[in-house]
């Protein structure tokens, strides 16, 4: 199962709210609630809804926005609490 990558500054994220136009606003397991993109390639073959668990990159030049790269399903996101990952009031 894919799992955040330090060494390229992945975190998991909480999807708070939809704002269109392929945006989303993401609280991060940082600490942060960032604004964050969907890139067409998943916008076409993964649907994103508000309580998803999310994997995002922050931007290098601006940290309060981001790139989508993974999204959890529900039996997935289980996984990753009884693992140890997420922590369940994520």
């Amino acid at each position: 199962m894919r799992v955040p990558r330090k060494q390229n500054r992945e975190v998991f994220g909480y999807v708070e709210s939809l704002l269109g136009s392929n945006r989303i606003k993401v609280r991060c397991m940082d600490g942060q609630t960032r604004i964050a993109r969907i890139p067409g390639k998943m916008k076409k073959r993964i649907w994103i809804r508000e309580g998803d668990v999310v994997i995002v990159v922050p931007w290098e030049f601006q940290d309060d926005k981001a790139d989508v790269i993974w999204r959890y399903t529900g039996p997935q996101v289980d996984w990753l609490e009884r693992k140890g990952y997420l922590k369940s009031t994520l």
